[in-house]
């Protein structure tokens, strides 16, 4: 694998640090297929990480799949009007909460777009949080300089050119998944405790149904449509009793989303892969 290309946003729980095993397992499910499909795309370091033709990503997040589809078609532009919002007088807390509110008070897609960079990179640990009512909520983050990733933005924009963009939920994309194709899903993750769940980023939230009916779907993509899927969550008893008609493997990975360096321990992870039984 080429050098790693970092994603532009920050992103709680993004997958740079795992692209190599993602990677891999992909491409070994799939040595043919031409279009790799993610129902959770977040920040998409898988999708900047790996080499099919096409890419169908999809993501509940309006506000996410409209950031990716304004920079896909006017790059440069997003990216000069983005850049000018990246100076000393706006990374301070009046100036940023000003901001919050004229997102969340916007409904022009463009102006929206560029605010949600703003605040990815201004706001604090790179949340993506919303209240009940889709207020987003995430306070200052007291960067002494915010990175603007404008390197980051063009590689993306331009790699973007191959990827088709939908906002759906998950059981509507498996729904449109082409021949010849894999299926990576990096869904919210299963709580390790019950004080550390955090499924608010989007409206609505993503429960234990869900997680079983993802693996539902992902076992008739696999089995009945022969239709590789690999899905990354914790490795949990309840984890594993879900995914017990993948292929497990379990890998450990630091947490980075704790405000307190020493308690970002390594957590265990699971990478279940179905594959129909000929290719098992």
């Amino acid at each position: 694998m080429q050098q790693k290309t970092r994603a532009f946003l920050k992103w709680a729980g993004g997958k740079y640090s795992l692209v190599e095993d993602i990677h891999a397992r992909l491409k070994q499910a799939s040595m043919n297929a031409d279009t790799l499909v993610e129902p959770f795309v977040g920040a998409g370091s898988v999708f900047l990480n790996t080499d099919f033709k096409h890419y169908i990503l999809n993501d509940i997040n309006a506000d996410l799949i409209n950031l990716y589809t304004e920079l896909k078609r006017s790059p440069d532009e997003f990216i000069s009007d983005a850049k000018k919002l990246f100076v000393e007088l706006n990374n301070q807390p009046e100036a940023y909460y000003e901001y919050r509110v004229q997102f969340n008070q916007s409904s022009d897609v463009y102006e929206r777009a560029i605010l949600f960079l703003y605040m990815n990179r201004h706001g604090y640990n790179g949340l993506c949080r919303y209240n009940l009512k889709g207020i987003f909520n995430v306070p200052f983050g007291k960067y002494k300089r915010p990175y603007f990733p404008e390197k980051e933005m063009s590689f993306f924009a331009e790699k973007a050119q191959q990827a088709t963009f939908t906002c759906l939920g998950y059981d509507e994309v498996f729904k449109l998944i082409p021949e010849n194709a894999v299926v990576y899903c990096d869904p919210p993750y299963v709580p390790l405790s019950k004080t550390a769940s955090f499924t608010s980023y989007a409206k609505g939230g993503f429960n234990l149904d869900d997680q079983a009916n993802l693996a539902n779907l992902a076992e008739q993509a696999a089995f009945e449509n022969n239709t590789p899927v690999l899905i990354s969550n914790h490795d949990t008893v309840w984890t594993r009793k879900i995914y017990s008609q993948a292929s497990l493997d379990e890998i450990q990975v630091k947490r980075t989303i704790s405000p307190k360096g020493g308690s970002r321990n390594k957590v265990n992870e699971l990478m279940a892969m179905y594959l129909a039984p000929k290719t098992r």
